[in-house]
């Protein structure tokens, strides 16, 4: 059963407490170094165990490459980018590369994209904003046309709808007409 290092070091402490036992006696009893009995002596808290270096990633010799590809996709159409195995299969052609494995290479990857997507936009970035447009009553308007099918009096005929869309108040008028009559319906709301 697995203990705890603070498990351990009170019991390291309560027995030299209630026992008198020497640091020698106490590394022996519970199989630690002197050097833990020590610690556990002075603290009844354990250091916190220290951090491991950070490991070199395995990408490092082909990072260049792999962004230079990326930099590539920036003016790419979207069908022709480069996919994770596209990405492998030209390390592994171009530059004897096949220490990666997928997930290592998707990882870099979806980190990599946006920074240099956000490199090339540096110093090219306009402001964002709108351009108010502010037009008086009866100024302007936009007129449309189109096709539809209307059902009067159980037979179909097929219409134009016009369109006209008042720019001040966005209003807008739909009128049916038939072109073969010449006629204009009033559509039920």
């Amino acid at each position: 059963m697995h203990r705890s290092r603070e498990w351990l070091f009170e019991r390291i402490r309560r027995a030299q407490r209630e026992q008198g036992l020497s640091g020698r006696e106490l590394a022996a009893r519970f199989k630690v170094s002197r050097n833990t009995v020590k610690k556990a002596l002075e603290s009844p808290v354990p250091p916190k165990r220290k951090a491991p270096p950070p490991r070199k990633s395995v990408l490092e010799p082909v990072k260049g490459f792999i962004d230079a590809m990326l930099r590539e996709d920036l003016d790419a159409p979207a069908k022709q980018k480069h996919t994770i195995p596209r990405i492998m299969e030209r390390l592994a052609a171009e530059h004897d590369f096949e220490l990666g494995r997928q997930t290592t290479v998707w990882e870099y990857v979806r980190k990599r994209r946006p920074e240099i997507k956000a490199e090339a936009l540096e110093g090219r970035r306009h402001l964002d904003g709108m351009v108010p447009q502010a037009k008086r009553p009866g100024e302007e308007a936009e007129v449309d046309f189109a096709d539809f099918w209307l059902d009067l009096a159980g037979q179909r005929r097929k219409c134009v709808l016009f369109t006209l869309r008042l720019s001040c108040s966005g209003k807008a008028v739909h009128r049916p007409v038939d072109r073969t009559i010449g006629v204009s319906y009033v559509l039920a709301r």
